[in-house]
């Protein structure tokens, strides 16, 4: 057991609960309704992709973003206008996110319950200010967390910005989280240690390979949650 008093930083959506399923199932609903006789599925996901990149890009993350990606995507690839039927329909996709209740991954509320006791923990996510502070507050897992920080994006820079505010020191300090992309690659760039927990609907955007850690700092692989007590 670890007795030296860490700082663990943690990602939220598919690391503490669930979060893409329901956008894929979206997605699905949405391909569906579009039904596409030129495109197939996965052409029509693939070009859903891009425009997502673009979007998240101009507007940022959250289901306001994820809305008007879906009413682009049905734009570009059907001659029909977007009625007010249609984009009544296309919101509803989005909607059926918004209502979800939060589904906590296996063992989170059991191993933060005893990491809080060692440990200072802070929650790092990205996405809509409001609606990571709206999960966060349903999930009950609020005060586990001695600090709250909503990124626009997960950079190397905006990690350094945190690990100067909350006073973190690097050698000592872990990121965790599911994306190689914005939990774990820029955190071991900026200096963190990091711990990869991969989830298996880990958004496509997300992906990435994930690095090596540069010298004299670590990096865990685990496949479940409760696994971090045998580290810390």
């Amino acid at each position: 057991m670890q007795p030296l008093r860490l700082t663990l930083l943690f990602d939220a959506d598919d690391t503490l609960w669930e979060n893409n399923i329901y956008f894929e199932r979206a997605i699905s609903a949405f391909i569906s309704f579009l039904d596409h006789r030129v495109h197939t599925p996965e052409e029509v996901r693939e070009r859903l992709n891009l425009i997502e990149q673009a979007t998240v890009r101009q507007h940022g993350y959250g289901l306001q973003s994820f809305r008007k990606s879906l009413i682009a995507c049905f734009e570009q690839l059907t001659t029909e206008a977007v009625t007010p039927d249609k984009h009544e329909r296309i919101v509803s996709f989005v909607d059926s996110i918004g209502t979800q209740q939060i589904e906590l991954l296996p063992g989170v509320t059991e191993t933060l319950t005893q990491l809080a006791g060692r440990h200072r923990l802070l929650l790092v996510t990205k996405g809509d200010l409001a609606e990571q502070h709206d999960k966060l507050e349903r999930s009950g897992l609020r005060p586990f967390f001695s600090g709250v920080e909503v990124l626009p994006e997960k950079t190397v820079s905006a990690y350094r910005v945190l690990i100067e505010h909350h006073a973190c020191e690097p050698e000592h300090s872990w990121m965790i989280g599911n994306s190689p992309r914005s939990d774990i690659n820029p955190s071991l760039a900026a200096g963190l240690n990091a711990v990869f927990i991969p989830h298996d609907f880990t958004w496509v955007l997300e992906h990435e390979a994930v690095a090596a850690p540069p010298p004299n700092r670590q990096l865990l692989e685990l496949t479940s949650f409760v696994e971090l007590l045998r580290h810390f």
